[in-house]
């Protein structure tokens, strides 16, 4: 079993969402930590299993990733995981070690998720005939209309970039999961970031080349 400051982690069940965004960011996180879940269940999402009674009764919301803890605690949001998992395993550091950069990489989580993140799922869930069963009513126009967060969204975010390796101080955290995970998101939403932002296709390219990225 992992251990974080000479301290067993507890074990825990994870459920998994497969190639859905949200429970990759959570993926990609446990990556960066080098820790490994003891128990990983996986929630066919084209088969509903989501909604079922026996995952409604663990997250009312019929969303993953949801983490369960030996004590029968339930956490889910992808973000409230990532977070409890840092207290656990606090190396390497990916919220933040002093007050100003803890609250750096909270606001360019924010910005990324509700910004970026949310346009793209939008245009994405929208539009895209597969996401009919998902997204009830689909309401094209309100697909549409998000393609003009999007861009800018990533001018803001190319901004930001110019002369940067990762979106705060330099070093990789986790806004720049949330970063990732939107910005592979565009590829099946049917987007992409225009040539002339080349502070976030070299951002991109990054994250990208991270081997995380394949979690």
């Amino acid at each position: 079993m992992s251990v974080a400051d000479g301290h067993s982690v507890p074990p825990a069940t994870l459920y998994d969402g497969g190639r859905a965004p949200n429970p990759r960011r959570v993926r990609i996180f446990l990556a960066e930590k080098a820790y490994q879940i003891p128990h990983i269940v996986q929630v066919d999402l084209a088969k509903g299993e989501h909604r079922s009674d026996q995952f409604t009764e663990l997250n009312p919301m019929r969303r993953v990733p949801v983490m369960v803890l030996e004590d029968g605690a339930v956490i889910a949001e992808s973000i409230a995981i990532c977070r409890y998992i840092e207290e656990l395993v606090p190396e390497p550091n990916l919220f933040g070690r002093t007050p100003v950069e803890r609250a750096e990489i909270e606001m360019w989580n924010r910005r990324l998720e509700l910004g970026l993140f949310s346009a793209v799922a939008h245009v994405f869930r929208h539009l895209h005939p597969a996401m009919a069963g998902f997204e009830t009513p689909q309401v094209a126009e309100w697909g549409e209309a998000n393609k003009a967060k999007v861009h800018h969204a990533l001018e803001l975010l190319d901004a930001e970039l110019d002369g940067q390796d990762y979106i705060v101080g330099n070093r990789f955290s986790v806004a720049d999961i949330t970063g990732l995970v939107a910005l592979d998101l565009m590829k099946p939403a049917k987007l992409a970031v225009p040539e002339a932002l080349r502070s976030v296709r070299s951002w991109h390219a990054r994250l990208l080349a991270r081997p995380t990225a394949l979690a």
